[in-house]
């Protein structure tokens, strides 16, 4: 090979790392950056191996409706509380100022209450909203057939986040102020390509991403 040639090839496997090493850096600071929230939500569960499943339940118009038909391959927010849930009711107005912000994105929250059906919540809501409409779809599952036979929850409330894929991405368990900016930043990283891999199992990061929250929630 010609001096001039293997130079030149040498130039282009340089240029050719350093855009690579530019493009991962690049990559593991956004990861680091999303999983920073999500670390410090310290959600119950995290991961991205199991599909959230589909069922049917009725609505306040008292409609049956299918979840996946709500599902519009953006992110979204599945909430289970009922009226008798004191931290339900703290975290309610929380929980509809973020579902107004997010509309506005085209990612659902979707809450389930035990309660028996619309009369039996329509005051509390309207107390707590202070008169306004819900801005999240409301469902009803008096018998807890899937919020305690399908998703296993006994405790309230429990929000669920879901990404486009259908995938559960993490379990939050107690109320949390969905307000904050934490909220809202782990929210945003269910939608971007590049997300937060750590897995969290009892509020504790593990896995070959755990490293990323930091010792301090070793």
């Amino acid at each position: 090979m010609k001096p001039g040639a293997f130079a030149q090839l040498a130039f282009i496997v340089v240029a050719a790392f350093g855009v690579y090493s530019f493009v991962r850096a690049s990559m593991n600071d956004q990861r680091l950056t999303s999983c920073s929230a999500m670390c410090q939500l310290r959600p119950a569960y995290a991961g991205n191996n199991r599909t959230v499943p589909d069922f049917e339940l009725k609505n306040m118009h008292g409609e049956k409706v299918r979840l996946s038909s709500l599902m519009n391959g953006k992110p979204f927010v599945l909430n289970f509380w009922t009226k008798t849930c004191k931290p339900c009711l703290e975290e309610m107005p929380a929980l509809a100022e973020m579902a107004s912000l997010l509309k506005v994105k085209g990612i659902k929250v979707i809450t389930v209450s035990t309660d028996d059906g619309p009369d039996a919540v329509r005051d509390t809501l309207d107390v707590l909203l202070e008169g306004h409409a819900p801005p999240f779809e409301i469902l009803f599952d008096p018998d807890t057939e899937v919020v305690t036979d399908v998703f296993g929850t006994t405790l309230f409330p429990e929000t669920w986040l879901i990404d486009g894929a259908g995938v559960i991405r993490a379990r939050i368990d107690g109320a949390r102020d969905w307000r904050s900016p934490i909220a809202s930043e782990v929210i945003d990283m269910l939608g971007r390509p590049i997300g937060c891999n750590v897995e969290f199992q009892q509020s504790r990061p593990v896995g070959r991403y755990a490293g990323l929250c930091g010792e301090q929630l070793m």
